[in-house]
């Protein structure tokens, strides 16, 4: 597994709109599932990713608050939009719109997760990045992983509260047209 040594190049790499990438896990979040087109623009193979942390693709310019939101949310139970943008195993990396939702038993339990995630909108891509490049920022003030959590947490807290009423209505503002989609 190539997770640690993968520097990005630089290089983007897109997927078509009417592609999803789909991928399930445990509920620890070791891949249970993923599709073809997870392996083919993550540059892994299957057999490369099943069993593995989801956090294998973990691009180092995406601001951890947002996975802490993300576990946060999708571990009390439900759904979470982001924009995250990924590391391929070549070094490439790739923007999408994930929608990641908990999976239940029939009792009730959480017994996993899973994600779709589809091609990321430029215009929400320009107003997202800036954002996330402020969390970094933050983020990298910070000396201890759990106080740069903290802050860029609260830094994030802040933006959305200016801008929208929730995450969600945030997140869903960047692109008002992917709730038609």
């Amino acid at each position: 597994m190539r997770q640690g040594t993968v520097r990005p190049s630089g290089v983007e790499r897109t997927f078509a709109d009417d592609e999803v990438i789909v991928s399930k896990t445990d509920p620890a979040g070791r891949l249970t599932y993923v599709n073809d087109v997870f392996c083919r623009v993550s540059a892994y193979t299957e057999e490369e990713l099943l069993g593995k942390p989801h956090n294998v693709i973990r691009h180092p310019d995406m601001p951890r608050c947002i996975f802490k939101l993300l576990w946060d949310t999708i571990s009390a139970g439900d759904e979470l939009f982001a924009y995250v943008v990924n590391l391929s195993g070549d070094g490439a990396h790739y923007w999408v719109f994930a929608h990641v939702t908990p999976t239940f038993s029939a009792g009730g339990q959480i017994i996993g997760f899973h994600s779709n995630r589809r091609t990321a909108d430029p215009a929400a891509l320009a107003r997202i990045t800036p954002v996330y490049q402020r969390l970094l920022a933050e983020e990298r003030r910070h000396t201890r992983t759990p106080d740069a959590v903290a802050a860029s947490s609260a830094l994030l807290d802040r933006v959305v509260r200016a801008d929208a009423g929730s995450y969600d209505e945030y997140v869903w503002s960047l692109e008002p047209e992917k709730v038609a989609r």
